[in-house]
This record gives structure tokens, C-alpha cells and sequence, in this order.
């Protein structure tokens, strides 16, 4: 099957028609200010997963994500876009999987693409895709997003120097680590726009989807995100769900996943490879003091309370963009119901599911909180006890995975989000010293810095893309 697409603000059976992968991955925000889903999710059958083992990494990408492009690209143009992404990774195995200490748990390893954090796996392949179908049409798009701090390198490195693209990218003073921003900063290609904004990274993702939501100037600068707001980010990181459940035995036997996540796109994925057949039986959602996932599968009610600024800064996260596409489904992919329950969010800073869409959810998702501390010790107890050093994001995972709560004899992936040397000061902090600094690390804090700073202010945003855009291509 070919899959389409429909918006999250919209009824799976009633409004705008369904469209195009190309559509949705061009667009990146619905225009009625929803998220795209596909309209049916494709499913494989426990034998044509089974036949998916030995596939090295670009082949089981590409037959993972076929029946979500449909037509879009040529296959052998879309084997070859995935092999100039991929090739960028430091090891063999893309995104390499080992044993972490005694019992279930191990660790996949998603941080050897060029920035050194998960983001790689999608944001190396995107800005391809996107390059390709742009330079085709001698078109140009201007790409608007917002940063925690790991989306920001990886889109930048994606996307620098591509005639095709110009990119804004957008995070919050003093809320990423330094190296973070330094790989974003410190990239001096014209096509590269960094923002500094006044405020946290939940300001920094409301300014950035003011820009799609303002139509006119969306359209003025054909605008599209990289953002996990755009659905082909969350399609490539599908395939790394299926790669470490293959080689733990599946589909023959089911396999669980922790997830550090704070905007819900990471763990997102894995229900996307759960609904297409494969064996999850659990995904463990990872929260740092940053809450709000955490006290959703507790409560059923979603309440915005202040970010506390933490040492894993990628999750302070309180609004959670990709958590529609789940409430959704709980929903019943009634559009209407969910646009309005969202508005009362938005409004009042809570909103609450009934107890049996909070029920439908944990039968999929549990939950855990790490503070700082817990954090902190469980870096030292991980290379203690297994002489791994973790970065503080897969450390909030690590401290929820081992509790006793949480082990079974179903094998537990936790998902390593970051290369721990990119958060030198927790690293310290916790285990005395620094992780050994990777060659695309060397030498960036004496790089020069180019970024332009802005309060929390829509207009003042808007100007600069005008302003810069503009010089740039002509207005």
C-alpha cells in the first residue's frame, strides 16, 4: 500500500483530502495548524519482518520507509540519498547496539552522525529529500525551526551550503550546553541563520510555528520545517526501532524501549513501528524534572508548570509538539473534538483525557522522572557498573530502565541520545572528568560565532526573516 497523509485538526473521515508524502515533507505544519499522520498506518507481516534481518542499515531504511514515499522519489534515487546520508556516520553499523551491564537492558547507540546526537539519523536524510525535489522544481524553501539543542546542529550540518535551502533556526539563551550552541553558531555558510531567542524552548517552538500559522508569510518564503513537526523526521527514526528489535530476536520475540524524550517525537516513532507489526511490547517514556509526559500517564491530565532549567537542557521541554499526533488516536482521530481540547489547553495550561483514553495509553506507554541528582548518580553507577560513560539525556533513561519497576525478561533497549562529550560539565560533574573529545569536536570553542539575538516576540522574528531573505534571494 501507498500511504497518505491527513491533519491532525481534521477527521479521519471528513475534511481536506488526504495528500502526498512529497506534500506533507514540503509543508512541514498542516495549514490549519495540525500535525500530518498517515491516514492508515502500513503494516508488515511477521514474515516480512522476519526477511528484514541481515538487511544492512540503508536497505532496511529503505524498505521500511517505501510505503510511506510512495512514488515520490525514484527507488534507486532514494537507496542513494540514504547511502550520501548514512555514509556520514562514524560506524558500520549506523546505529550500533551493544549489552549494557548485566540482565535485559542495552544500549542503541544513535550518536554517530556528525553532530553526535539521535537527530543525525533523520536530519542527515531530510534536508537531502527536501534538496532534491527543490532543486528539480528550481525552487527554494525557507526552513523555520526551533531547538533544544541537538535539532539545531544536526539540521544546520543538513542543510549548509544547499542552494535550495535557507534555514532560521531558533534556541533559547543559556538553555542549551555551550558545545550545542557552538555547533550552531560557529557554522558560517550564508544559507545558515542562527537565533537566539529570549526565552525557553517551549517560546522559541511557539514562535516557530507563528511563522506557518501566519499564511501569507509562509507562503511569501515557501516555508518548511525540520522540526519533528514535519512527519518525514519521524519516519526516518522508525527504522532504528526495527533495527534493534531484529537483531534481539524479533519479531519472533517482543523487545521494550526507554526513551529519553521530551517533545515526544524520539518515542513517537516506536509507536509508529509498533502500529506497522513490529513486537513492542513496551515504551518507557524517560522524563527529566521537566514533567509533563511523566505526569500525563500518571494523571491522564496534561498541566503546563514552569521549565526548570536542568543538566539534560534537551528535554526541558513542558509542551510537547508531537504528543497530538498520539492524542489523536486517543481521540478517535476526531479532529473537531481534539482541535477544541487543545485550544482549552492552550488557554488554561491544562487539559484532562477520560479514563479510557488514559487506559488506551497505558496499554502501550509507562512513565519515569529523573531529577538532576538521580541523573547525576546514575552517569556514575553507568560506568561503574558497565564502563560506559552517558551523555545526562540517555543517563535520565538509564535511571528509569533499571529500576525494579521496570525490568522484565523481555529485553530493554535504551535509546543513547547524545555523545556525552558534547556535555562536558554534566560529564564532570558526575564522574570527575571529561568524556574524550571526538574529532568533529576538536577545537570548537575557538571558532568564531555568528548568531543575531531577539527577544520572545513574533514580529521582531518575522523582520529578520524578511530582512534576511530579502538580501538574500529578493522580496
Amino acid at each position: 500500500m501507498v500511504v497518505s497523509y491527513i491533519s491532525t485538526r481534521q477527521g479521519s473521515r471528513g475534511g481536506t483530502a488526504p495528500i502526498s508524502f512529497e506534500e506533507v515533507m514540503l509543508a512541514g505544519l498542516a495549514r490549519d495548524g495540525g500535525l500530518y499522520v498517515p491516514s492508515v498506518w502500513p503494516t508488515f507481516t511477521t514474515a516480512e519482518i522476519a526477511a528484514m534481518r541481515g538487511l544492512s542499515y540503508v536497505d532496511l531504511a529503505a524498505r521500511v520507509m517505501q510505503p510511506f514515499i510512495g512514488d515520490a522519489y525514484a527507488p534507486d534515487v532514494f537507496r542513494r540519498l540514504l547511502a550520501e546520508a548514512y555514509a556520514a556516520f562514524d560506524s558500520p553499523d549506523v546505529v550500533p547496539l551493544k549489552k549494557l551491564g548485566e540482565g535485559n537492558l542495552h544500549l542503541l547507540e544513535l550518536f554517530h552522525g556528525p553532530t553526535l546526537a539521535f537527530k543525525d539519523v533523520a536530519l542527515q536524510l531530510l534536508p537531502r529529500l527536501l534538496d532534491a525535489k527543490l532543486t528539480a522544481r528550481r525552487g527554494h524553501a525557507v526552513i523555520v525551526g526551533a531547538t533544544s539543542g541537538d535539532t539545531g546542529p544536526a539540521a544546520i550540518e543538513g542543510v549548509q551550503g544547499r542552494d535550495s535551502l535557507d534555514i532560521f533556526m531558533l534556541y533559547p539563551r543559556g538553555r542549551t550546553s555551550d558545545i550545542q550552541r557552538r555547533q550552531m553558531t560557529t557554522v558560517q555558510a550564508a544559507n545558515v541563520h542562527v537565533v537566539e531567542v529570549e526565552g525557553t524552548f517551549d517560546d522559541c517552538q511557539d514562535l516557530a510555528k507563528a511563522c506557518f500559522n501566519d499564511l501569507p508569510f509562509r507562503d511569501r518564503w515557501s516555508m518548511t520545517a525540520v522540526n519533528s513537526i514535519n512527519f518525514a523526521r519521524i519516519l526516518a527514526q522508525i527504522v532504528y526501532y526495527f533495527r534493534a528489535a531484529l537483531q534481539l530476536g524479533g519479531p519472533a520475540r517482543p523487545v521494550s524501549f526507554c526513551v529519553p524524550t521530551g517533545n515526544f517525537g524520539n518515542v513517537y516513532a516506536g509507536y509508529a513501528a509498533r502500529a506497522m507489526g513490529l513486537p513492542i511490547e513496551r515504551l518507557l517514556i524517560a522524563s527529566n524534572s521537566n514533567d509533563i509526559l511523566t505526569r500525563f500517564l500518571a494523571s491522564g491530565e496534561q498541566r503546563i508548570t514552569g521549565v526548570e532549567p536542568t543538566w539534560s537542557p534537551s528535554m526541558d521541554i513542558q509542551v510537547s509538539s508531537n504528543f497530538e499526533r498520539l492524542l489523536y488516536d486517543l481521540y478517535d482521530r476526531d479532529g473537531a473534538a481534539l482541535a477544541g481540547a487543545l485550544a482549552s489547553f492552550r488557554r488554561d495550561g491544562s487539559m484532562r483525557v477520560s479514563a479510557a483514553q488514559l487506559a488506551t495509553a497505558r496499554q502501550i506507554f509507562s512513565g519515569g522522572r529523573a531529577g538532576d541528582q538521580e541523573t547525576l548518580a546514575a552517569m556514575a553507577d553507568a560506568l561503574r557498573d558497565t564502563g560506559e560513560i552517558l551523555d545526562p539525556h540517555t543517563a535520565v533513561g538509564y535511571a528509569v530502565a533499571r529500576r525494579p519497576e521496570n525490568r522484565s525478561e523481555v529485553p530493554m533497549v535504551l535509546l543513547g541520545t547524545a555523545h556525552p562529550a558534547k556535555f562536558p560539565e554534566a560529564v564532570r560533574r558526575a564522574i570527575g572528568r571529561a568524556a574524550p573529545t571526538p574529532a568533529r569536536l576538536q577545537g570548537i570553542e575557538q571558532r568564531p560565532e555568528r548568531f543575531e539575538r531577539i527577544a520572545n516576540d513574533y514580529a521582531a522574528l518575522k523582520d529578520l526573516i524578511d530582512r534576511r531573505m530579502t538580501a538574500r534571494v529578493g522580496g
